[in-house]
């Protein structure tokens, strides 16, 4: 997940901030302003950091190709296998990469947008209306988290995360479980994931999402606070791709399995 994404956990995000962060302002005497004002305008290296408003411009163009990959998929289903094969390759390459690379960034929303795009049209042909449907859940369930983040209502916590990491684990288990269930048809393909027990799965990989976004949030907030270089967006823009992508695909299946 975004939120696991090692590049996150390096020092640069952490408090003790990023080594090229802003240092204590002095104490300003009235002798000393003649000479702050003189001194020469900030160059390229101090102006070059990452900053909100840069993120989201980042985060939105990631979307936009991944969108376009999305009808490619949703008109090419075929591309499905090879796309989604390429997406978790590059989907690894990133999470592990120590700086950012915008090119396989926007590589992996392209295949990650087919795979996306030709999962939403079989939903769609058998439950018409649940990607509408599953849109506009995640729509509303990002648009609350981020309107109580921005009010400080909610935040990450140590014990939060720890019980995070440990139900991410547990998901992960069962996910692989569950889709050889349904190679095997299993459930009509789809494992154990139907019925009551598929209900409480989706939600609980919902409320996972959740609070993955919730450390996205926190992350970038972090990065922008210790003055990193800008490329660095373009793993907050990952990392809420990411997660986007995974609570979409969430809701797409739960309302698949209340629909049947």
């Amino acid at each position: 997940m975004a939120s696991n994404n090692p590049a996150f956990g390096r020092p640069e995000f952490s408090n003790r901030g990023y080594a090229g962060r802003v240092q204590d302002l002095p104490d300003v005497f009235p002798g000393t302003l003649d000479q702050m004002y003189s001194r020469p305008a900030a160059g390229s290296v101090e102006t070059d950091r990452m900053t909100v408003e840069d993120t989201l411009a980042k985060t939105a163009l990631a979307f936009v190709v991944l969108l376009a990959g999305a009808a490619v998929g949703w008109f090419v289903p075929q591309l499905m296998l090879p796309a989604v094969l390429v997406a978790l390759v590059l989907g690894i390459v990133n999470a592990f990469k120590k700086i950012p690379s915008p090119a396989l960034i926007l590589g992996y929303a392209a295949t990650q947008g087919i795979g996306v795009g030709a999962i939403s049209r079989f939903f769609e042909t058998r439950y018409e209306g649940a990607v509408v449907q599953a849109l506009l859940a995640t729509v509303i369930v990002i648009g609350v988290t981020l309107a109580l983040f921005m009010n400080g209502k909610i935040r990450t916590s140590p014990k939060l995360n720890k019980i995070f990491f440990i139900g991410m684990i547990s998901y992960a288990v069962f996910s692989l479980v569950n889709l050889g269930l349904g190679l095997f048809g299993v459930g009509g393909g789809f494992g154990l994931r139907t019925g009551f027990i598929g209900i409480v799965i989706g939600l609980i990989a919902v409320a996972l999402a959740t609070y993955s976004l919730v450390m996205d949030f926190e992350f970038i907030q972090q990065g922008v606070r210790n003055r990193l270089p800008r490329i660095y967006g373009w793993t907050g823009a990952y990392g809420i791709l990411v997660t986007v992508v995974w609570m979409y695909l969430e809701l797409l299946r739960l309302i698949a399995i209340f629909r049947e």
